[in-house]
This record gives C-alpha cells, sequence and structure tokens, in this order.
C-alpha cells in the first residue's frame, strides 16, 4: 500500500531545457528536468541552494519566449533540487502547458508565441 506522502497531487512533464537561477547572492545554471503545476526538478545544478530558500528560475523555451519562475527548495537531490511555486498564476500555467506542448512536439511553437516578421 503506497503511503499518502508518495503520492504526487500533479503529474510531471520530461523536459530537458537549460536555465538559470538566483538564490540570495548565489546564481546558479542547470538543467530542468520535469515540470508540473506544483513545482519543478532541477538537474545538473552548478549551486545547491538551501532548503527553504527562494529561487527564481528562467527558462528559455525558445529564443523569442524566456519565462521565469519563482519558487522554494523543498528537497535536494544528488546533482540538484527541486522547487514548488510560490504562486501558481494563470501566466504560470500556461508556460507550463506551452513546455508540455514543446516536449510533446519540438517543432511546436506555442499560440501566440510565433514570430511577427
Amino acid at each position: 500500500m503506497k503511503r499518502w506522502a508518495d503520492r504526487r497531487w500533479n503529474s510531471r512533464i520530461r523536459t530537458h531545457f537549460e536555465i538559470s537561477y538566483s538564490s540570495g547572492r548565489e546564481d546558479g545554471s542547470g538543467v530542468l528536468a520535469n515540470i508540473s503545476y506544483s513545482g519543478a526538478l532541477l538537474i545538473q545544478a552548478s549551486v545547491q541552494p538551501r532548503l527553504g530558500s527562494q529561487v527564481r528560475v528562467y527558462v528559455l523555451l525558445s529564443e523569442d519566449s524566456p519565462f521565469e519562475v519563482v519558487g522554494k527548495v523543498v528537497r535536494h537531490v544528488e546533482d540538484g533540487f527541486a522547487i514548488e511555486y510560490a504562486d501558481l498564476s494563470p501566466e504560470l500555467r500556461r508556460l507550463i502547458d506551452d513546455a508540455a506542448a514543446m516536449v510533446a512536439n519540438p517543432r511546436h511553437v506555442p499560440p501566440g508565441r510565433q514570430s511577427q516578421s
């Protein structure tokens, strides 16, 4: 029987986006390994922020559509850490949907993000 604490409320989407992040006076880089509506896992982290610290993560989905996610470090893993979002705004929800669509179809350009050439 699974323990209640082991259950995830939101399914995780595997990704592989390069990211940069900052926590206080520390800056780092790594890879966004998975994302959900509640949080994200960052691996290959150059700096591992303390548990409970606020982290600002910058993800570049495509050349012209960077987005920022703010969260709290809730868990450390061997080469990275997990964050839980401070707030799931409608914009963040849409950006997570865009990331999921890009992973499912790498040639997909999210609606409203086509270049205006």
